[in-house]
């Protein structure tokens, strides 16, 4: 049977992800490949094309068009592995396909540490009252006087909710500010706490009630949609900062906007429950929320770390070797 194994990417893409010779040693791995550009194949040529390279891998970037949700026998009887290199794969790969055996990786852990950045930034941005002065700078003409307060994140307490891949790339980026981090995550023994070198929390209220800065880093699974609710914000004491990082169906958002607007804890936001945020939203406006447009992870210089990622999986797939942390049906009906 022939194939030709597939990279679909528009070259964006292709220019930001495959740089400094990567797209050269893609296209070595996978050979024989064709390249094709993501913006420039509509759905049906899509489809024509699949049945006509029948690849056995395809590498995929944010613009390719969706699988099929029909057998593999009906339109790619060969394919075995979808390489994603962005994050989310389930509007490209119909879960049916993973029930098939598909296999499936995308950028996986190699980002965190750039999400964690985000979230170390999130929190600088919040101590130092950053959306205020931004719009009291540039709109109103503003400057601080006598009574004006700002705090620093040098020897306060940080509590992280979750203890996985984006809290463990936090920790060490914390440890110049403080030695006092703690996190809690239901369910993790404690030999994972202190294997990051962090305090194992008691409970969620805890974390909430005793810490400066609480960082949502945890994973979403339905047990924890809204688990952040208006009890737990309203535990914070008066100037303490609340960091989100992870999912927006984790925070209750209508309550967070309700505890934000009392003027009491400043908050920082990369991600919401609903995206792209709403023109009209609430949080639009409110002067001790920091607000940025989900760019947490990977920023544009740093999508060469999911590459590599994804090119060490690949090399491992040409070596019959287990993947680096595979999308499995668990973790795929639990994204986003």
């Amino acid at each position: 049977m022939n194939t030709t194994n597939l990279i679909v990417m528009t070259q964006w893409e292709i220019d930001t992800f495959l740089v400094d010779g990567r797209l050269e040693e893609l296209k070595e791995l996978i050979s024989p490949c064709q390249v094709i550009d993501a913006d420039s194949c509509s759905e049906e040529e899509w489809l024509g094309l699949l049945r006509e390279a029948n690849p056995e891998i395809l590498v995929a970037g944010w613009k390719a068009k969706p699988l099929p949700e029909s057998t593999l026998s009906d339109f790619a009887s060969a394919l075995r592995y979808v390489c994603y290199l962005p994050g989310s794969v389930r509007k490209l790969v119909p879960r049916r396909l993973l029930e098939e055996g598909v296999l499936v990786t995308n950028w996986s852990g190699s980002i965190s540490r750039t999400v964690a950045e985000c979230a170390l930034l999130l929190s600088l941005a919040c101590m130092r009252r950053v959306a205020y002065w931004s719009h009291q700078m540039h709109d109103c003409g503003g400057w601080k006087n006598g009574t004006t307060e700002t705090q620093s994140l040098f020897e306060r307490r940080v509590g992280i909710h979750g203890i996985g891949s984006v809290a463990k790339a936090l920790v060490p980026l914390l440890r110049p500010f403080t030695k006092s981090i703690s996190s809690y995550s239901d369910g993790v023994p404690s030999e994972v706490f202190d294997a990051c070198g962090v305090r194992q929390e008691a409970s969620l209220e805890r974390l909430f009630a005793e810490n400066d800065v609480v960082i949502e880093a945890e994973a979403l699974t339905p047990d924890r949609v809204r688990i952040v609710d208006e009890k737990l914000l309203s535990s914070m004491s008066k100037g303490s900062v609340f960091v989100n990082v992870a999912r927006g169906a984790l925070v209750d958002e209508e309550a967070l906007y309700r505890v934000a607007a009392k003027g009491e804890i400043q908050v920082g936001l990369d991600v919401y429950s609903v995206e792209p945020l709403p023109e009209k939203h609430p949080f639009r406006g409110c002067r001790n929320i920091v607000l940025l447009p989900h760019l947490g992870g990977p920023s544009t210089d740093r999508r060469r770390d999911a590459a590599d990622h994804s090119l060490e999986n690949l090399r491992r797939y040409q070596r019959s070797e287990s993947l680096l942390q595979p999308i499995t049906l668990e973790v795929y009906d639990r994204s986003t």
